[in-house]
């Protein structure tokens, strides 16, 4: 069966990778615990808080394209500017 000799490679190229980590590193990254750890409570909102984000959301996502699109044409009038100067 085909394909023993590139497992035994992986298997060889791990191992040489594990002993080059120190003792010291290879003890950090292999050992931890969540015990420690603390889960973070964040406030629910009702519904008038989530309208009102909602709304915020509207306002700068519009604020947004009407800048983009600002942008857009200005960019557009110089470029026919040039072409109509060079031509």
């Amino acid at each position: 069966m085909g394909g023993e000799g590139s497992m035994m490679h992986a298997n060889n190229s791990l191992k040489t990778n594990r002993d080059l980590l120190t003792k010291k590193k290879r003890k950090k990254v292999f050992s931890g615990s969540y015990a420690s750890v603390k889960m973070a409570s964040f406030p629910k909102a009702n519904k008038k808080q989530l309208s009102l984000f909602r709304e915020k959301l509207k306002h700068s996502r519009k604020e947004a394209k009407i800048k983009q699109v600002f942008v857009f044409l200005l960019i557009l009038m110089l470029i026919i500017l040039f072409v109509k100067v060079l031509f």
